[in-house]
């Protein structure tokens, strides 16, 4: 049995090196992924994000805002680097309270 799958083994790699490779798969003229007219994967990213966008030269050179420079953002960083965070304010939605201290102690649970 094992002669058998040797000699098929034999004959098929005879077989293909005795090929021009013109008709080889890894051929590029037969290959998918380098063969023209189909899909190539090289950059698709890219692409697929410069086909989405209203303005592709926005991804080279970008926009500026006008309007903000940054002294807000900049004095909350100050006040965290301080310690000096603001508080949130209060919201009608829901309030986030602790209910318990994660200790799964019977005592303090009422004493049961």
């Amino acid at each position: 049995m094992r002669i058998s799958y040797a000699l098929a083994s034999m004959s098929l790699l005879l077989a293909t090196a005795a090929c021009d490779g013109k008709y080889s798969p890894f051929n590029p003229a037969y290959d998918p992924l380098v063969r023209e007219g189909l899909w190539q994967p090289a950059h698709s990213n890219r692409q697929n994000l410069t086909l989405q966008v209203a303005d592709p030269g926005d991804l080279v050179h970008g926009t500026g805002t006008t309007g903000a420079d940054g002294q807000l953002a900049a004095a909350a960083v100050d006040r965290l680097r301080n310690d000096k965070v603001k508080k949130l304010p209060a919201s009608d939605v829901a309030q986030v309270t602790v209910q318990s201290s994660g200790n799964n102690d019977s005592s303090s649970q009422g004493g049961q």
